[in-house]
């Protein structure tokens, strides 16, 4: 399991290090990724019921050719390591009882 606190942590801490805008909402994209469609659908329902904005699934290669699936679930938050990992343990727990992998999140950079 990663240590998502940290990453949280350190992202957010770059962000504003490097003059990333404190007082705007950031639209947070977290990922999920499965070899098996039907897993990453059933994920992607269950996010959906859970009020977040879901964005289609879309079938990605790797680096060594092997192919996965994977969809984002976006949510617009201020640039809080509390509040993104609200959303970061809620997802995270839906990923392990899907059977699908949580693949961290991200943000861009404001001005």
């Amino acid at each position: 399991m990663e240590n998502w606190r940290g990453i949280t942590e350190d992202i957010v801490t770059s962000l504003l290090e490097d003059g990333s805008d404190p007082e705007v909402l950031y639209e947070v994209e977290h990922h999920f990724v499965s070899e098996n469609f039907e897993k990453l659908e059933q994920a992607a329902l269950a996010a959906f019921k859970l009020g977040y904005d879901v964005e289609e699934p879309a079938e990605l290669e790797l680096e060594d050719g092997e192919k996965v699936w994977s969809f984002d679930v976006v949510v617009e938050c201020e640039l809080d390591v509390e509040a993104i990992m609200e959303d970061v343990d809620k997802l995270e727990a839906l990923a392990q009882q899907t059977g699908v992998e949580y693949d961290g999140w991200g943000t861009y950079f404001q001005e």
